[in-house]
């Protein structure tokens, strides 16, 4: 009897281990707080607990795990197993998809933003790029173009830029700096106490951060039709942790990530561009429209300069520049 029950016991023991050992928990640092922006990942965790029973969970922290300018470093770590950031945060960490982030491409829709960013993600060049962070590019997180908001009097041409203090990053700031702007990098979770103290003067921000982060709280002026192009925001996941999955897990979180960028392409193009004009029009924020002309002159300041720039400097490093360029252009070309 006392034979028996040692049996029993043992094996309640591999039992209880075995399912120990199969559930799997992984920590996720995003930043600021749920918004548009963070959609993708919140249905990435629904669906990959649903899709194992609970087996696979994301624990997703806002702020609680890293800052955000050092969540590239804290996957190389692996302090966690996920993260978000942007590519113009630390440029020189991940260049090859700084392409993304270039003044002026032309891109028309989150749809198009999410093609051209997994086509690049899945070049040999990026994939090595981030792979020396220890990253696996996972899914972006696509934005419409950033349009300004600004206190004081309002721009009424591009010229009125002219020593404008303005929180842009990557090759939005490099365009705000050919119309005479002085642009400021800093991350989202910085600028609104920035616009109370006059550190900066005017904001580039896509619409749901402007409302997340309180800058139309401050704000007296918005550029409806600047559009001068959009960061690149992938959410990685740490290489080593990934391929540690069992193939069930690693499926139901690969095989998820179309779902999930659909739902937050549908939230985004919904819930958040309908409560985007409510918002403007309660403050009494003006909107500023520029000629035809002047975006065109615009453009042509911006563009080419910032992409030659783009060029030489990635060339120099190392990077298949051109071809990434090309990589870009040529499908959005396509798609035209």
């Amino acid at each position: 009897m006392k034979k028996y029950l040692s049996r029993v016991a043992l094996a309640a023991l591999v039992v209880a281990f075995a399912s120990e050992t199969v559930a799997e928990e992984w920590n996720v640092s995003l930043w600021g707080k749920r918004r548009a922006f963070t959609e993708h990942v919140e249905r990435l965790a629904e669906l990959v607990s649903e899709k194992t029973g609970g087996e696979f969970t994301l624990n997703i922290s806002y702020g609680g795990l890293s800052k955000n300018r050092e969540n590239l470093d804290g996957i190389s770590i692996g302090a966690f197993e996920m993260a978000q950031f942007c590519a113009g945060y630390h440029r020189d960490k991940n260049p090859s998809i700084t392409v993304l982030e270039l003044p002026f491409l032309g891109v028309s829709s989150l749809e198009q933003e999410i093609e051209l960013s997994m086509a690049v993600y899945k070049h040999p060049a990026a994939i090595e790029d981030l792979g020396r962070w220890n990253a696996t590019l996972l899914m972006p997180s696509p934005l419409p173009q950033y349009n300004v908001v600004g206190v004081g009097d309002a721009p009424s041409t591009l010229a009125d830029f002219k020593g404008l203090s303005v929180r842009a990053t990557g090759g939005i700031g490099a365009a705000m700096a050919t119309v005479g702007a002085v642009p400021t990098s800093m991350s989202a979770s910085e600028v609104r106490q920035a616009m109370d103290s006059g550190v900066v003067k005017a904001v580039a921000f896509a619409p749901h951060a402007h409302m997340s982060f309180g800058t139309i709280e401050k704000a007296t002026w918005w550029t409806e039709n600047l559009n001068p192009g959009t960061v690149n925001c992938p959410v990685v996941v740490n290489t080593d942790a990934l391929n540690g999955l069992s193939d069930a897990h690693r499926e139901a979180l690969l095989g998820s990530v179309e779902e999930s960028l659909d739902h937050y392409v549908t939230n985004y193009n919904g819930a958040t561009m309908d409560a985007w004009g409510p918002a403007l029009e309660e403050r009494g924020i003006e909107r500023v429209t520029f000629t035809d002309e002047e975006i065109a002159a615009f453009k042509e300041a911006a563009a080419a300069p910032a992409a030659t720039d783009w060029l030489e400097q990635n060339k120099a490093a190392g990077l298949p520049a051109q071809e990434l360029y090309d990589l870009v252009t040529g499908m959005i070309a396509g798609d035209s």
